[in-house]
């Protein structure tokens, strides 16, 4: 895949693309810098960025600061250099949009109200229909499409490319990301949900510059992304970040993951929605029931949100509750990794105060003054649209990690 002229070398194709991955995780970059990465002349670097220039893949773009004497050029990728079809599913709808290397949203995202099953067949059939018109829509070079950035709840082994927990398929042979990328005909990433917020918040977030930082996802269960010495941690085979299943409650409910009381059974989206409906249904005195227009089936995080923002005592305890709980668990991922900030993201953490206060107070309960008093404590800001762009960078990424090994071998 080229979207520059070929090379009659490998080197200097892989150089190409060495600098063009470069200024994609950096951002605009002085020749010296350029230099310094990848350990090439000023001379080399010089014809690289013009032999890219002129193929309109770099520019130039305003300058840096100089350390005395005339301030260096800067040069940055031009937009629209390639795109990445970025899909985030939820439990109960899916979302996509095309994203360019500048991280802007080529098509509006789309939602999908299709429920994750534990079913592949299905699921990847509705799926892909709504994913080839999002790409014909688009009307994108096939060429400067590298592929397609997933992610999603569960267990994802990213290096199988498998989810052990949701579109199992014990009759095929293929793994979900080969299921992917047989039906798209691209190159497929898949990665854990909260691992793409926790990405797009050291990229374009609050966790930008630091080093050490937890992000708690926060949405139908609990996920933690942990961010040590300034990069994503996956863990052996991906699954780090298991915060919801947690052991919490002594002889607790039954989780979906078999265990008994896990955080996410008295600390989730899930668990806040089931609490609030059977409240509902034993009678309890909560304008939820008029907000829901008495059809207990739609009361979920938004609805309870809304209530509580109205005044309605019912769903601002619902929402303590829960701010608590978290609060606990967070206060031994305060004391296990010292982090220098804590971001809440996630559906419930638009609640804001109802959920922070109450975090807070258990925080301070539980976790030891010295530590505690390290760690920030803030809200996302990046909103709804946060999760895709941070799928956006792992697939950019690994697109140039690949197309550099493969100008090695060849």
């Amino acid at each position: 895949m080229f979207w520059f002229q070929k090379s009659n070398s490998k080197k200097q194709e892989q150089l190409k693309y060495r600098l063009l991955q470069h200024l994609y995780t950096h951002g605009p970059s002085p020749v010296a810098t350029l230099c310094d990465t990848l350990g090439i002349s000023t001379p080399t670097a010089v014809k690289l960025l013009s032999e890219m220039s002129r193929e309109r893949i770099v520019e130039k773009k305003g300058q840096g600061e100089s350390i005395g004497g005339r301030r260096p050029d800067l040069f940055r990728l031009r937009k629209h250099v390639l795109f990445i079809i970025c899909i985030d599913i939820e439990l109960f709808k899916t979302s996509m949009v095309i994203v360019d290397n500048n991280n802007n949203l080529i098509t509006p995202v789309k939602s999908i109200p299709v429920t994750l099953s534990r079913n592949r067949a299905a699921f990847l059939e509705t799926l892909l229909v709504h994913m080839r018109e999002l790409a014909e829509a688009a009307n994108i070079e096939s060429s400067r499409l590298i592929g397609c950035s997933v992610g999603m709840p569960g267990l994802i082994d990213t290096q199988l490319g498998e989810n052990l927990s949701y579109l199992l398929d014990e009759t095929s042979h293929l793994s979900l990301r080969e299921a992917f990328e047989q039906h798209l005909g691209l190159p497929v990433v898949i990665q854990n949900d909260v691992k793409g917020s926790a990405l797009a918040e050291l990229r374009f977030g609050h966790a930008k510059g630091k080093k050490n930082v937890l992000v708690i996802l926060m949405d139908w269960g609990i996920g933690l992304g942990i961010i040590m010495d300034g990069k994503v941690q996956q863990g052996s085979s991906g699954f780090s970040g298991e915060m919801g299943h947690m052991p919490f409650a002594e002889n607790g409910e039954l989780c979906y993951c078999g265990k008994h009381g896990c955080l996410e059974t008295v600390a989730s989206g899930m668990t806040l929605s089931k609490t609030a409906r059977q409240g509902i249904l034993s009678g309890q005195n909560s304008i939820i029931n008029d907000l829901s227009n008495k059809e207990v089936y739609r009361i979920e995080t938004e609805l309870i949100i809304r209530a509580a923002n109205n005044g309605d005592q019912y769903s601002i305890q619902l929402l303590s509750n829960i701010g608590t709980h978290l609060g606990k668990g967070i206060s031994i991922l305060i004391q296990l990794f010292n982090p220098e900030l804590v971001i809440l993201s996630g559906k419930i953490a638009a609640a804001k105060q109802y959920i922070t206060l109450p975090m807070q107070q258990a925080i301070n309960t539980y976790c030891m003054t010295q530590i505690r008093e390290k760690a920030q404590i803030v809200s996302s800001e990046l909103g709804d649209e946060s999760r895709l762009l941070g799928y956006a960078a792992e697939g950019i990424t690994q697109f140039f990690e690949v197309m550099i090994a493969q100008a090695k071998t060849t």
